[in-house]
């Protein structure tokens, strides 16, 4: 590919609505460009890009056992219907109809449209098991679509499904994609960490995410692991075991005092000298337009989505002042943010109040406690005797670094991740709803046993951008750039350089090597600027030095740059592209 034919455009400056680097450079170097709210058009360097990461995905799929198939975009809402979700699964749902009437949806994922397919096909156990997947465009209408391709509102993804027999099959077949993406992450540069993580909209009881770390703004989740031993999690699924701490009040008896001008638990814990590892704080949350009343101890918070799965919801958000006292007004308090508590309050938005304990609060004895009344609280509460104990006591906690790990008892540590793939055990959660059932080995009808397996094929895109960048652009990966190596003539008008320039691009695309000259009537330091860039691995800059016979080698990911003569830098890219096939 000559450069004055390529259809790159690069810019100056970042885009003003980038937040994170990677979609920063994919914009600046010519990549991508959006067309709407999350939803951007893959230009030619990035479409090779993303061509290759699904290559080296079907390569490993494909070993893997796997089946590649492909179903459709658009869905039907009778099957979603059947597994419980058209109601269920949220505003992410796209949902239209057709000139007919007939109700659809954009697919964000595609659970019941695979489950339908082996309910029609898979018949026998003699059949089983086996795993389906597909490479297709999802779309999911997020509430604030950001970071470019990390999480946009359309985008590609590889998803499998694994059809079994027993709990041991899923097992085996979990540890073989596991293995596969294992795999297919190092293959495309990336170094990541498997961890346990929530479920979500997906379900299924066992659940990893591929997490890419990083040290970066677009690490979206928090990851907690242990150097002691193999145990990480993400935040909405890590748990700890906590350091000893005072949870005995000082008071012997139960009684409301005045607490003026203690909004926050800082305030509290300064007013009445004590720590706030003795104070039980109370928080309202809207899960799905209902209350819920959070209680946890003070020194700790909520994790969001530990809380929403406790009570089966899909969305959350923390209740706002206003609805705090809109609440307390219609149950008959005169309170506000701050002075909330368990006791008395029934009901918000034509719903009952539903109750959640995390577990610090079972330790918790004479503690303090908000009693719906502005400038008061209650001292030397106990549960059983002033506060009734919620029928939902369990872990709602966000851990913190330094916790202690469950595992083995060592300090925890933090830093930020990338998912770029998820495993799931499925179960029977849509075969059992949608009637997808085998006949056994005695003639008995069975639920298939189901896994799902999903890899974000833009998303890896954009996280091999993240973990491989500098001040200049893009350093990609040999096996996703999308171009191994540029030629680099410094003067177009220089016969010499560019009769060696062009014998060197020859022989590279001779031995399979994806090149692309530098043809253009621009200065050097222009090539050059647009060279790091893009990110080409290999530049090769034929110069002044070719009087000498020598031209300047430069390898992008660690800046190295050498002369030496045209034939060797030859050698050294084919080489270096053979070994990654």
């Amino acid at each position: 590919m000559r450069m004055s034919k390529l259809f790159v455009q690069t810019l100056r400056e970042f885009p003003s609505d980038a937040e994170v680097i990677s979609h920063k450079l994919l914009v600046r170097a010519g990549f991508i460009r959006k067309l709407t709210s999350g939803v951007y058009n893959y230009l030619p360097l990035m479409w090779r890009v993303l061509k290759k990461v699904e290559t080296i995905v079907r390569e490993e799929m494909d070993k893997a056992g796997a089946q590649e198939l492909l179903m459709p975009f658009v869905q039907p809402k009778e099957l979603w219907e059947e597994s419980g979700r058209w109601g269920a699964y949220g505003g992410e749902l796209m949902r239209l109809t057709d000139r007919h009437g007939r109700e659809m949806c954009l697919g964000p994922t595609h659970e019941e449209i695979i489950t339908s397919i082996a309910r029609d096909s898979l018949k026998s156990y003699k059949q089983l098991p086996v795993n389906l997947y597909q490479i297709q465009s999802k779309f999911r209408d997020e509430r604030r679509p950001r970071f470019g391709l990390l999480r946009g509102r359309e985008f590609i993804m590889k998803d499998a499904y694994s059809f079994a027999t027993s709990q041991e099959d899923l097992d085996k077949e979990y540890q073989n994609m596991w293995n596969a993406y294992t795999k297919i992450f190092k293959r495309c540069g990336l170094e990541t960490k498997a961890v346990q993580s929530d479920s979500g909209a997906i379900g299924g009881s066992v659940s990893h995410e591929f997490m890419v770390i990083t040290d970066t703004d677009a690490g979206e989740n928090d990851v907690f692991y242990c150097d002691s031993c193999d145990y990480s999690a993400n935040s909405n699924h890590a748990v700890s075991k906590l350091p000893a701490a005072d949870t005995v009040g000082k008071w012997n008896k139960a009684e409301v005092i005045d607490t003026p001008n203690t909004h926050t638990i800082e305030e509290l814990c300064e007013f009445l000298n004590i720590p706030s590892t003795i104070i039980l704080k109370s928080l309202l949350y809207i899960v799905d337009k209902k209350p819920v009343l959070a209680l946890i101890r003070a020194d700790k918070n909520v994790e969001e989505t530990k809380l929403m799965n406790a009570v089966g919801g899909l969305d959350i958000r923390i209740a706002t002042a206003g609805e705090i006292e809109e609440m307390m007004t219609l149950n008959g308090f005169d309170a506000e943010k701050g002075f909330i508590g368990p006791n008395g309050l029934k009901e918000y938005n034509g719903f009952p109040v539903t109750f959640v304990a995390d577990e610090t609060v079972k330790d918790l004895k004479n503690f303090v406690v908000g009693i719906n009344q502005k400038d008061k609280h209650m001292v030397g509460a106990n549960f059983g005797v002033d506060i009734k104990m919620p029928e939902i006591v369990t872990d709602i906690r966000l851990v913190e670094a330094g916790e202690l790990c469950p595992q083995c008892g060592k300090p925890l540590k933090v830093t930020r991740g990338i998912e770029v793939g998820n495993i799931f055990q499925l179960g029977t959660k849509y075969s059992k709803p949608m009637n997808a059932v085998y006949t056994d080995i005695d003639g008995k009808t069975k639920p298939y046993i189901m896994g799902c397996y999903g890899i974000g094929i833009s998303r890896t895109a954009a996280a091999a951008v993240e973990a491989h960048h500098d001040e200049h652009g893009i350093k990609w990966p040999l096996a996703i750039a999308p171009y191994h190596a540029v030629i680099i003539p410094v003067s177009t008008k220089d016969e010499l350089q560019m009769k060696v320039a062009e014998d060197i691009y020859n022989t590279l695309v001779k031995h399979g090597v994806e090149a692309v000259i530098d043809d253009r009537d621009e200065r050097a330091g222009v090539k050059f600027k647009d060279a790091d860039l893009i990110g080409f691995p290999y530049r090769i800059t034929v110069g002044k030095t070719i009087n000498e016979g020598l031209v300047e080698f430069k390898i992008r990911e660690t800046e190295e740059m050498s002369n030496i003569k045209p034939e060797e830098a030859a050698e050294i890219v084919v080489t270096a592209v053979h070994n990654i096939k």
